[in-house]
Formats: C-alpha cells, structure tokens, sequence
C-alpha cells in the first residue's frame, strides 16, 4: 500500500465494474450510484495502491497494465469476501435469496419485491445486478438462487421459466411531429435514425425491433449506439431528431423533459421475461415463492 491507505471492498467492486464496462457512465448505472461516486473512489483506490489503474481519454476507457494485473486479484478478493459471507448464512434466522436483475425493469421490480415480501416474508432478497451473461454464468455456479432475463439467451444447464411479458415503447423528441399521437406506427419512424443497443449487448432487444421494422417495410437507419438511459435520453430531447426504445415498466418511471415515451403499432413489440434457475439444483421454496410473487404482478 500507498502510505498506509487501506484498500475497500467497495472501491473494488467499483473496480471492477468499470473494467467490465470500460465506461464510468454505465459502470454507475450498475451499481445504482451517481458518476463521479464512482470516479471518486477509483482515484482514491488508485491512490492508496500508488498506481494508476485507467488510462482516461474523452472518448474511450482502457485499463492500464497495472489495471489488468490488478482486476484478477481484485475478483478472487470480492469472490472471497462473498463466500465468507456465504458461509455463516444458513446460521441466520433470515433467508437469503440471491436474485440477479435487468436493466430497466423498473416499476416492474417494485412491484415484484412488494408482492415477495407478502408471499415469503421471512426471506431476504439480495439483489445483484450485472451484464446478462455473467449473471447467467452466476446461476450456472451456484453464486446467484436465480436472475431475471428478458428474451432468449443461451439457456444450456439453466431452465427458464416465463414470469411476463413487457411492451416495448419508443422514445422520441416531444417537439417532433409524431409526439403528438397516443400510439406510434412503426412504419412512421422509417426516416428517423434509430438509437439501439447493440447485439453484443443485448441481442433480444436488438432482432425485436429490427424484426419490427422489417415487418413495417424498412431496414431502420442505425445511428450511435444505446449507452446509458441518461445519455441517450439527454441527447433525444435535445439533439437532432431520432428515436430509441424503452420497456414500458422502465418509462413508467422516466419522466424525462423533451422526451415523449408512446406505444407503438403495426406490429406492437413485445418481450417475454423469464426466471432462470439452474437445472442441475432442485428449485427452493424462495425461488417458487418468487414465481408465484412475479406472476402475480402480471398486468399483461
């Protein structure tokens, strides 16, 4: 160490998000906190250990030959620290059951933790939240009970369970012509660069809507990439003309200023949520209570 400065469980998790994502923005997003918390604590843990772990330019963030050494052993010390805790859970009084959630799940996720809490009130959940395939991996080792995942994704030594499905709006500028309607034709949108996440991010999402264009006659003209939702909403409501697209329960909660969130039609997307849990473990009695929880926030 730098001076005597310890290190944090918490600067490595931080740490390690963002050299998962190579980018503050969406590293924040992941872990629920503000951007420059998270800038903060690097610098502080780049300081303690005297190194510097990032090499920082307005366009990109790559990690420097210590930040490569480094991210391993970074991993096995918070891997260490979950099965330390792991370790004495069955000792508690309180269940625990280690959940992994999606990206913009919004009121959906209030309402499941709500009905949970009545369906198992003595259960705890831990909510984790990463990329789609490493919470996959995660169920597949035993390090999470289940995840939530949207759409098809490689399912091998995992069972899937549908719990919902979720209408996908889109969001466009609300100065534009098209705001004005209550529901949106996809055929309208043929003109206007299209904002998606890219396949290496969200393959579902990305063949959903395309498929839709399709369906309404055009190929959508693709523009930059998706990168955080307070990014790209930013830069709809006040650049030039184009749209993207939000689950319906993740817009209930986005009230964005020069943003107008609508249906679409002709066709209406939508996604099946699954539970997915492993297939080689007999299912608990807090992941059935999950089900039966998430089920009954079913509004269609």
């Amino acid at each position: 160490m730098n001076g005597g400065r310890s290190v944090e469980l918490r600067q490595l998790r931080y740490f390690v998000t963002v050299a998962e994502e190579l980018h503050f923005g969406r590293a924040a997003e992941r872990l629920h906190i503000v951007q420059p918390a998270v800038s903060q604590q690097i610098r502080r843990l780049e300081r303690s250990l005297g190194v510097t772990l990032f090499s920082r330019t307005t366009r990109s963030v790559v990690l420097t030959e210590a930040g490569q050494r480094f991210l391993p052993e970074a991993r096995e010390v918070l891997a260490a620290a979950r099965r330390a805790a792991e370790s004495v859970a069955s000792l508690r009084d309180v269940r625990l059951l280690r959940l992994g959630t999606s990206e913009g799940l919004g009121d959906r996720l209030d309402a499941l933790l709500r009905a949970f809490a009545r369906v198992s009130p003595s259960t705890s959940l831990e909510l984790v939240h990463a990329p789609t395939l490493q919470r996959l991996q995660r169920v597949r080792d035993g390090s999470l009970d289940a995840t939530i995942v949207r759409g098809p994704w490689p399912s091998s030594g995992l069972d899937l369970t549908p719990l919902w499905m979720d209408e996908v709006f889109v969001a466009l500028p609300a100065s534009h012509p098209l705001a004005s309607s209550s529901v949106v034709s996809f055929a309208s949108l043929a003109s206007l660069p299209a904002r998606l996440s890219p396949p290496s991010r969200n393959q579902p999402l990305y063949d959903l809507v395309v498929s839709c264009c399709r369906e309404a006659g055009f190929e959508p003209v693709l523009g930059p990439d998706f990168t955080t939702a307070q990014d790209t909403l930013g830069t709809l409501g006040f650049g030039r003309p184009h749209w993207t697209v939000f689950y319906r329960a993740h817009a209930n909660l986005l009230p964005v200023p020069g943003v107008a969130f609508r249906p679409l039609k002709e066709p209406t997307p939508r996604m099946q949520t699954y539970l997915a849990t492993p297939s080689d473990r007999r299912v608990t009695a807090e992941v059935v209570a999950l089900i039966e929880a998430a089920r009954a926030t079913e509004t269609g």
